[in-house]
């Protein structure tokens, strides 16, 4: 949408009139001209280009958004063999429950930042879990 455009007025070729306007008889009413049918449907006929227009202008706004989004992210990466902690996933009872569990050993990486994790006794987690709830171990 250029300045001054709405969803409405690119639909319809002007701006909504409130019931008030039409009573009192404001500067859009006085000024009102009898060419806006045509305007509007001159309009209709670009509407498919201004649409386009504003998808690539939306898309653009999406990139510099997640471009500057991914500046600010850290990546964590463990090795396998790394120690490292759960996030508990169970609702905690209290508020002085521990929020994470392990240490846990990194047996494998998956190209998607998760990974497969044992407990100490070698027992192999069920699922890979990802690295947004895992936390290095310091031992």
């Amino acid at each position: 949408m250029g300045t001054g455009e709405t969803p409405f007025s690119m639909v319809y070729g002007n701006e909504a009139v409130l019931p008030v306007e039409i009573g009192e008889e404001s500067a859009r009413i006085i000024f009102y001209d009898e060419e806006n049918g045509k305007r509007r449907m001159e309009d209709l006929d670009f509407l498919g280009e201004k649409r386009e227009a504003a998808a690539i202008r939306i898309e653009a706004y999406k990139n510099r958004i997640a471009r500057s989004y991914n500046r600010r992210v850290r990546r964590k990466g463990f090795q396998v063999g790394d120690l490292v902690l759960r996030k508990v996933q169970e609702v905690a009872v209290g508020k002085l429950d521990p929020k994470w569990e392990g240490p846990y050993k990194v047996v494998m990486r998956l190209s998607s930042d998760a990974y497969y994790l044992e407990d100490s006794k070698e027992k192999m987690l069920k699922r890979p879990w990802s690295a947004y709830n895992l936390r290095k171990y310091y031992s």
